[in-house]
């Protein structure tokens, strides 16, 4: 059989300016870079103060299939230059507070005149207007206001700090669909339009499933909480330092888990029955501290218990189910960079090539 033919890139063809920012902004546009978009970033001669203490002098992979220019957008020919990339441009993103572009006269204003179809992507943390607008602020701060990190928490504990994914990455990614959405606009009417990507819109946004457990009162409330309380949604300590995951919601799922844990005595009826989870979760914890994370993975790994060993990003690397899709691989520094995601396949492809 013939190899199939090379799927071209969603958004091949498509030209971005991206002013280069910290953060959300970059990871947006390297995701419309791994899609196949043309991206001409426009930064600094100095790079950013955090840039540099948090990247260090190691290779930026925010900037992955980009073309960089340095560029003063302060002096006459930078200006002429970023605009004559604009008027060319289908998409452009930047990340600066708001009022910035336009004290730079490149605000929506000015870029329409110059290309009417063209998408302005707008990434910031608390949005282009509110009393929030002009003030600093992190992925922490956002996550917090939307009421989300409060679920981090364990009664008479603080919420725990997350990584900058929950927040700058899901900015990142609800700018990209964004984006997305207002070129297929654009392409159709020609007119483009302002995409305004606030982080705190998009995490509250990404909630709507805690939202609807809320309302059921499942969570974020007096009653035990499936996803905080009860012995079949957590992390357990292993024996050796490691820690597993267990996320058995299902009634079906619960009980191969209690099977395969050996807790026969156990009636997989009662899962819901909140006065036996703090002696069942008990039981499970020192059940599970008992023996390595190794021989959970053996015996749990791969089941419908909905299991996954809590892994370190080196460890990430290594697994096998990562290996084999191709997840992640390491540069030779020992940097790790993530695989394009998501993947597509042609329509009209076979079983066996989409295996591929």
């Amino acid at each position: 059989m013939n190899a199939p033919h090379a799927l071209r890139t969603p958004l091949h063809g498509i030209r971005v300016v991206e002013f280069e920012g910290i953060g959300p902004g970059p990871l947006a546009a390297r995701m419309l870079a791994d899609m196949g978009a043309e991206v001409v970033a426009l930064t600094r001669a100095e790079q950013a103060a955090a840039a540099q203490r948090l990247g260090g002098a190691a290779e930026n992979p925010l900037r992955r299939g980009k073309t960089v220019e340095v560029i003063d957008l302060k002096s006459p020919d930078g200006k002429v230059r970023a605009l004559d990339l604009i008027a060319q441009a289908d998409v452009l993103i930047e990340g600066y507070r708001p009022g910035v572009m336009e004290r730079l006269g490149f605000g929506p204003a000015e870029c329409a005149a110059r290309n009417p179809r063209l998408v302005y992507g707008r990434m910031t943390g608390w949005g282009q207007d509110g009393p929030l607008a002009q003030s600093a602020g992190h992925d922490l701060n956002y996550v917090a206001l939307t009421g989300l990190l409060s679920l981090s928490a364990r009664k008479g504990q603080a919420p725990i700090v997350p990584p900058t994914v929950l927040g700058d990455a899901a900015g990142a990614l609800g700018l990209a669909f964004g984006v997305a959405c207002a070129l297929v606009d654009a392409r159709a009417t020609g007119r483009g339009r302002v995409v305004d990507a606030a982080i705190v819109d998009i995490v509250a946004m990404l909630g709507t499933l805690v939202h609807w457990i809320r309302a059921n009162g499942q969570i974020d409330g007096a009653q035990p909480s499936p996803f905080h309380d009860s012995p079949f949604y957590d992390v357990y300590a292993c024996a050796d330092g490691g820690f597993i995951s267990l996320a058995a919601v299902e009634p079906t799922f619960h009980a191969l888990l209690l099977s395969k844990l050996g807790l026969t005595d156990v009636d997989p009826a009662d899962q819901y029955d909140t006065a036996t989870w703090p002696a069942l979760k008990q039981r499970i914890a020192a059940l599970i501290r008992s023996l390595p994370q190794a021989h959970w993975s053996e015996l749990l790994e791969g089941s419908d218990a909905c299991f996954a060993p809590v892994l370190s990003l080196a460890e990430a690397v290594r697994h096998p189910h990562n290996t084999a899709r191709g997840i992640y691989q390491s540069t030779p520094s020992g940097a790790i960079e993530a695989a394009t995601a998501p993947r597509f396949q042609a329509l009209n492809a076979t079983t066996q090539e989409t295996r591929k």
